[in-house]
């Protein structure tokens, strides 16, 4: 584990970034965010983190209350990583920082690593209310929880139950989306967004 440095700074934005300032510290919260993860699972879904630096953060993380470590039990017997409430907290700055982002993401370069549920919290800001969505894209299925106080708020594969609503789309209009180019209501009513289900999100989206 390494030593805690700070900035030594009396400000609330120096003392958190005392906590998550460090390189990769972030991402694995957006990994998280998911719901207890495995080591493998993490490394493999944060392409470009060697595994002595995965290791050291999440046992920083665990250190300052973001993230704690559990077995599960039989017959899966695997360790497993997930988010504190603290460590939850975090998703409102996620979100807000990729907003921030939206101009610097621009088109997808050939180097540019991919996974389908990295569009989750982009597409969950165009979203209102609670419930249960269903994401269909080219690189995969991914769910969201939109709304969830506790708990993942989103999941990779199908929904586990029947959702609210389903959305299918096109990788590039799940980019335009990220990129703050449209907006998920402007590509449902646009035609590029098709939209099932009989839940009040999935009826929002269609009348809005």
């Amino acid at each position: 584990m390494s030593p805690r440095r700070s900035y030594d700074q009396y400000c609330s934005a120096a003392r958190a970034l005392d906590l998550v300032g460090d390189r990769w510290t972030l991402l694995i919260v957006r990994e998280l965010l998911a719901g207890p993860r495995r080591y493998t699972d993490l490394h493999a879904d944060l392409p470009g983190v060697s595994t002595d630096v995965l290791a050291s953060r999440l046992k920083d993380m665990e250190r300052d209350g973001l993230a704690t470590r559990r077995r599960l039990p039989p017959p899966g017997a695997a360790y497993v990583y997930e988010l504190t409430g603290s460590g939850r907290a975090l998703l409102p700055v996620l979100q807000a920082l990729g907003r921030w982002g939206e101009a610097e993401l621009g088109q997808r370069r050939p180097t540019d690593a991919v996974r389908a549920h990295w569009f989750a919290l982009p597409l969950l800001r165009g979203l209102q209310g609670e419930g249960l969505v269903e994401v269909r894209l080219e690189e995969g299925d991914f769910h969201l929880r939109v709304g969830a106080e506790e708990g993942p708020v989103y999941g990779d594969g199908p929904a586990p139950a029947e959702p609210d609503a389903r959305l299918v789309m096109d990788a590039a209009t799940c980019e335009a989306v990220a990129r703050g180019e449209v907006s998920l209501t402007d590509a449902v009513r646009e035609g590029r967004v098709t939209v099932t289900g009989d839940g009040t999100l999935a009826k929002a989206l269609r009348e809005s």
